[in-house]
């Protein structure tokens, strides 16, 4: 009974236009993922989306407020607070950890002995545990014992509290993020590689020095490669939380607060579902904007071999 089923199925296929056929078996390759995305992914959200419009403490049934939730954001200084301090975050991080990884992307993109071996162990970092890393930095960090404020005394200077100063804690942990670059490294030096060596070649005929070679050779062609990184750490830098909520917990004075940390300790410790979701959504809009910003001044900047400009 089964097998005629089954060839009865396979006959309906079978008498299907072949434009369909290539659409039904894209689709069933993509169920798993399609399936998963939908009870793991997709579903929260919209559930989260719910939620931000509830007065809700998990233990009581949620309660339909409207839009209290996203009137109280615009009220409470510590959402702004935490705002300000992710932008801060995220222009110190960004800047940075882009620089850092070109710069070393075009170090690891030389012909030298051993240069796999240290492409290898600038990645290996990316993959470490952050919790770890994050940890491993605050003991560097400490005033009393730490090897940074040791290695600064050594040269005459008295290192700062870090962690525990106001005005030094957001760039301590905005320094930390150099220490994950080699996920963007690696892009770049990939981006790097697949530069045509005849455009190099015929900038050094026409006598470009180096500094002509990368500005007006290597930053255009890797600029889509950079456009990638740039809005991946965006990205990813709006929503920092482990470095923070392991060091300092958003201390001191609030300094370190950032979105996605305010977020947790309103949904998951006070226990205010709602307002914690209402973040959470304001935080996506923000970095859509962002985003489409970012997609939209990409024409004034990044090229793209074989497109041609208006």
């Amino acid at each position: 009974m089964q097998s005629k089923s089954l060839s009865q199925s396979v006959g309906i296929l079978q008498r299907l236009p072949k434009s369909w056929r290539k659409e039904l078996q894209f689709f069933a390759f993509i169920s798993p993922w399609l399936l998963g995305f939908i009870a793991f992914s997709g579903g929260p959200i919209i559930a989260s989306a719910v939620i931000s419009f509830t007065d809700w403490n998990i233990l009581s049934t949620p309660k339909f407020v409207g839009l209290a939730n996203y009137q109280r954001l615009v009220n409470d200084p510590l959402v702004w607070k935490a705002l300000g301090n992710t932008i801060y975050y995220t222009i110190g991080s960004v800047i940075l950890m882009t620089v850092a990884s070109l710069l070393t992307a075009i170090l690891l993109n030389q012909e030298l002995r051993g240069v796999r071996f240290f492409r290898t162990l600038y990645f290996l970092p990316s993959v470490t545990s952050g919790v770890a890393i994050a940890i491993l930095f605050a003991w560097m960090y400490n005033p009393e014992f730490g090897i940074i404020n040791y290695m600064l005394y050594k040269i005459g200077i008295v290192g700062p509290n870090w962690l525990f100063d106001e005005f030094w804690a957001m760039p301590a942990i905005i320094f930390m993020s150099l220490w994950t670059i080699g996920s963007n490294m690696m892009i770049i030096l990939a981006g790097l590689q697949d530069i045509p060596q005849s455009l190099v070649e015929a900038a050094r005929l026409d006598g470009a020095n180096w500094w002509q070679e990368f500005r007006y050779v290597t930053i255009p062609m890797l600029s889509p490669v950079l456009f990638l990184v740039i809005i991946t750490s965006t990205i990813n830098s709006f929503q920092v939380f482990l470095q923070p909520y392991v060091m300092t917990e958003g201390g001191p004075g609030n300094a370190t607060l950032v979105l996605v940390l305010y977020l947790y300790q309103n949904a998951f410790l006070w226990w205010k579902m709602g307002y914690g979701a209402a973040i959470a959504w304001i935080l996506a809009v923000i970095i859509l904007i962002l985003t489409l910003i970012q997609f939209r001044l990409a024409g004034y900047w990044v090229y793209y071999e074989g497109e041609r400009r208006s």
